[in-house]
């Protein structure tokens, strides 16, 4: 099981201050153990990397007159060897944690911008979950969600968004994507961007928007508003023929209220352009703008056909 990065950074740390001869904190170092079982192995790993590495430092030869008490210089030098040997593992162990995948995510309700070391920057909606590795920030995972990429295109590096089973190419872009358990849908508002290059090899153009189910080789490419492409940044969410599900989702992301649909009404679908503000205060204004009812059933506002 991976350990999270700030756990190892802490182990880390304390690594370097338990191998200090001076250190007397330990209810501490105890406390932060015992805090949670991942502290004891991210703690244990550190160690056993400085015991390895202290393992492979030089030795110096003994003296004659040796009686088992070292001499001053001599402590100093090995404490300072295995300090080098502590400084260097965790050192390695920070930056391969550094060097790895990482995730960044939003609660519902909430938005988040991620701006990478080379310009390019990621806008998350709410109760959205990206995968980025620092090792090649052109290459991206949307696990679950929704996110708006602004991206320069480079034709050597081109910047890929992996959606599932699906892989999106940009082309120098501005571009939208959402992701669920029922699909993924792309919509851009600049450039363009190659849906499945291995594949179908679908080119996505300004006013474009391509949807897929999952586990499905079939898509669908329809028109839209290019202004319609990432408004759920200004607080809005427009719907065409869409299945009242997909609208309770994404009203779910986008207002932090949990949002449901009636059984009987599974099949249904609406269109409709809401603001996203209103409806986090009064999710019963909603009825009248898709002309759907809206009740409470007591875990959430479940949508129904009238």
């Amino acid at each position: 099981m991976a350990l999270d990065e700030t756990i190892r950074e802490q182990a880390a740390l304390w690594a370097v201050r338990t191998g200090d001869p001076a250190f007397d904190d330990w209810e501490d170092f105890t406390v932060w153990l015992e805090a949670d079982p991942a502290h004891a192995r991210a703690y244990d790993q550190v160690t056993a990397a400085v015991l390895d590495a202290a393992e492979a430092l030089p030795r110096l030869p003994e003296a004659d007159n040796d009686d088992g008490v070292r001499p001053p210089a001599r402590r100093r030098w090995l404490g300072g060897a295995v300090a080098a040997a502590v400084t260097a593992v965790v050192a390695l162990g920070v930056w391969q944690a550094r060097a790895g995948p990482y995730s960044v995510e939003t609660a519902p309700g909430e938005t988040r911008m991620v701006e990478l070391d080379n310009g390019d920057r990621i806008e998350l909606a709410g109760g959205s979950r990206l995968v980025l590795d620092r090792g090649d920030p052109r290459s991206v995972s949307l696990a679950h969600g929704q996110a708006l990429f602004t991206v320069d295109h480079d034709a050597g590096a081109p910047f890929t968004v992996m959606v599932g089973e699906d892989t999106l190419v940009d082309i120098g872009t501005v571009f939208d994507v959402k992701h669920s358990p029922e699909g993924m849908a792309l919509a851009v508002s600049e450039g363009a961007v190659m849906f499945n290059p291995g594949r179908q090899n679908v080119r996505v153009s300004p006013g474009q928007r391509l949807t897929s189910a999952a586990g499905s080789d079939q898509y669908s490419l329809t028109e839209l508003a290019a202004g319609e492409v990432g408004e759920w940044r200004e607080g809005r969410l427009t719907f065409h023929d869409a299945p009242l599900s997909e609208i309770a989702a994404d009203l779910s992301r986008a207002t932090g209220v949990g949002f449901a649909v009636s059984p009987r009404s599974a099949g249904r679908r609406a269109s409709g352009s809401l603001m996203v503000e209103p409806l986090r205060r009064d999710p019963r204004a909603l009825g009248p703008l898709l002309g759907v009812t809206v009740r409470h059933n007591g875990a959430a506002w479940e949508i129904g056909a009238p």
